[in-house]
């Protein structure tokens, strides 16, 4: 049962129960004020002095007198009124009494009230056709129930119509996610859908397409990156594994080959395998975010580019000086050393000067400083982009993606990468974090 039924029916049975309980309260309080106006209207003939010789009311009112030992006395009516043994108890009682009752009397209703004035002084009875009132009780309950009936009815066709217009926006958000699940893609259309759904209110079900609407754009987002990632990967990949292939042509005329052609087609394999495999382990990183694991913390940035200008010296045998401040950042430690040592094999891959890479850490930034070649102005807007490397760099090895993992990392941690030239030539890239 779809959710929209669900709903209509839950409206009808509520509009059923709330019916039926007016229903029951209007029925028992009409049939409460006839039984007093008909015993008001009976006490009032003067039934409570009985054989004072007052008269009922109305001609049709049927009356009796009972004795103190229950004896009747005198009876006044076309009907034979009964008398019950509670009637004959009040008739010797020594309390005043009044007590009143329906009973059918030769198939014909009547309200009986049996008065007694105490000390033993016997009762009166009268007695009314109840016939009419009855009759208007059976009649308002046959109007509550097809009230009831008919408010079921309209409460069930205004639960369709709230439910269709709440479950509307749920019905096109469970198809374009089913749309989504069977095909894998996440076309431009559902999601101009969803936006407009999230922009139609601001109660839960606009709240939910709201949410619904950024992760469909975060998913095509990241489908977008993934298949950028595999398009550059491959394009990059090309070029060393076309001179794995080429090489590997001449190894197969290994005997004809000179020493020195031999030597060199080894070192070009084992170059372009140690580039093949930091190549792969790049795009690994960056796809399966590698980068960024661990836990957010907080992190000391000078503890981190102390570890990290500690290894660069023993991998890389350059002096790397340090200026650092106390500044903290919440972000994952592993991301953040993993960022800074790009830096730092960046500098010192670009700079052959041989001059010390600085590393600068203050009020929540971290910069690498050397004295490289520099940067053109417009190629700094590309320089964190994935596989891009500057036409200066193209022929040093290198995969262009180790800055794009800085630019991932300050951003998941709320932060920026920067690049820009540093005074008397060489290069500034870092890391800011707000």
């Amino acid at each position: 049962m779809s959710l929209r039924s669900k709903l209509a029916i839950a409206f009808a049975v509520l509009a059923v129960v709330v019916a039926g309980l007016m229903g029951v309260l209007g029925y028992t309080a009409t049939a409460n004020q006839l039984q007093r106006e008909t015993d008001r209207a009976l006490l009032g003939a003067g039934v409570g002095r009985p054989g004072m010789g007052d008269r009922p009311d109305r001609d049709q009112d049927a009356r009796l007198v009972l004795s103190v030992d229950g004896q009747i006395l005198q009876s006044r009516g076309d009907v034979a009124l009964p008398v019950t043994d509670a009637d004959r108890a009040a008739a010797a009682s020594e309390q005043p009494s009044v007590t009143s009752r329906i009973q059918s009397i030769d198939g014909t209703p009547y309200r009986i009230v049996t008065v007694s004035p105490g000390q033993g002084r016997g009762a009166l009875m009268v007695a009314r056709d109840w016939s009419e009132n009855a009759a208007v009780l059976r009649q308002l309950a046959t109007v509550l129930s097809v009230l009831a009936a008919a408010l079921a009815v309209v409460a069930a066709v205004i639960g369709w119509l709230v439910a269709r217009r709440i479950t509307g926006p749920l019905i096109r958000l469970t198809q374009t996610a089913e749309q989504i699940s069977s095909t894998g893609q996440v076309p431009q259309t559902s999601r101009d859908e969803v936006g407009r759904l999230a922009g139609a209110g601001h109660d839960e079900v606009g709240r939910l397409a709201g949410s619904f609407s950024a992760m469909l754009h975060r998913l095509a987002r990241s489908q977008a990156e993934q298949q950028r990632l595999v398009q550059d990967a491959g394009h990059e990949l090309r070029t060393p594994l076309t001179s794995l292939r080429t090489n590997i042509s001449l190894l197969e005329r290994f005997d004809e080959l000179s020493p020195e052609v031999r030597a060199r087609v080894l070192a070009d394999l084992k170059g372009e395998s140690r580039e093949l495999t930091g190549l792969v382990n790049e795009v690994l990183a960056v796809a399966g975010g590698e980068h960024d694991r661990g836990d957010p913390e907080p992190v000391r940035l000078a503890d981190v580019a102390q570890t990290v200008a500690t290894r660069a010296r023993r991998r890389t045998g350059r002096e790397i000086t340090l200026s650092t401040d106390d500044s903290q950042v919440v972000a994952s430690r592993v991301g953040l050393e993993r960022a800074v040592w790009n830096l730092l094999d960046n500098a010192a891959k670009f700079d052959t000067s041989g001059a010390p890479i600085d590393i600068r850490v203050a009020d929540g930034v971290v910069e690498v400083l050397d004295r490289g070649p520099g940067i053109p102005g417009d190629e700094e807007p590309h320089l964190f982009d994935r596989f891009y490397r500057p036409v200066s760099s193209r022929s040093l090895p290198g995969s262009g993606l180790g800055l794009a993992i800085v630019k991932d990392v300050a951003e998941s941690a709320g932060g920026r990468a920067f690049v820009r030239s540093r005074e008397g030539g060489g290069s500034v890239v870092g890391m800011a974090f707000d």
